[in-house]
């Protein structure tokens, strides 16, 4: 007798494919391995591969880019060169003003559209940041949390106004700046500042939301410029 995941295979490997997204630590550009690679991770043929990342990409979890290769998030420009000649105009400074316009907006109507199913990935964030063995699988979390803000507005040109911007933060590097230690500590700050803003688009509280996102990002621009002077420091 089959079972409805035999009847469906496609859908079971979409499935593993979600899994694989949520519990692998990708670049930081979100790039995912080569299909033979993935096929070989999955256990399953390119083919049946290639289905299953149409899907998420046409859910707008994922984009391609010929030659490139298949990176989480929607498409954020047309080509990697639009990325390139804003991060090339823009610097740090203005990544974050631009961000302080932007997200807390974007949480404000976060708190008004939100569905259960967005709350609970949004806590599945917030504890996997939690657990993080290293800066970068932190910084995965973080991301996929605001992005999953982003996606609760359900409004698809703010989702893409923030993957662009998230592209461009990402071009526009403050340095390698994590040293020690070798993951966040159980006091950092974006920890009680992610709760606070969850708990605010849970209660549908659009104010508070936008309030604590604000701050969160008024947070990151602080430590980002303390830690910025002190490697001209040291250099």
């Amino acid at each position: 007798m089959l079972t409805p995941n035999d009847a469906h295979p496609e859908k079971t490997i979409v499935t593993q494919l979600r899994a694989y997204l949520a519990q692998t630590d990708l670049p930081e550009d979100g790039r995912l391995p080569p299909e033979r690679e993935l096929s070989a991770a999955l256990g399953v043929s390119r083919t049946e591969l290639r289905k299953a990342l149409d899907v998420l990409e046409s859910e707008g979890q994922l984009w391609r880019h010929v030659g490139k290769g298949t990176f989480v998030g929607s498409r954020p420009l047309d080509t990697f060169a639009d990325i390139a000649a804003l991060a090339r105009r823009s610097n740090p400074a203005e990544v974050m003003r631009a961000r302080l316009v932007i997200e807390p907006e974007i949480a404000r109507a976060a708190a008004f559209t939100a569905t259960p199913a967005s709350i609970s990935e949004m806590r599945l964030c917030l504890s996997r940041s939690r657990q993080a063995e290293t800066w970068r699988q932190y910084e995965g979390w973080d991301t996929r949390l605001h992005r999953t803000i982003a996606e609760a507005t359900q409004n698809s040109l703010l989702v893409g106004l923030f993957d662009t911007l998230n592209a461009v933060r990402r071009a526009v590097t403050w340095g390698r700046l994590r040293t020690a230690p070798v993951r966040p500590l159980p006091s950092h700050h974006s920890f009680v500042e992610h709760e606070t803003l969850v708990d605010a688009i849970e209660h549908r509280d659009m104010a508070g939301a936008a309030i604590a996102m604000r701050a969160h990002l008024h947070s990151v621009e602080r430590k980002l410029l303390e830690k910025q002077m002190r490697a001209a420091n040291e250099g």
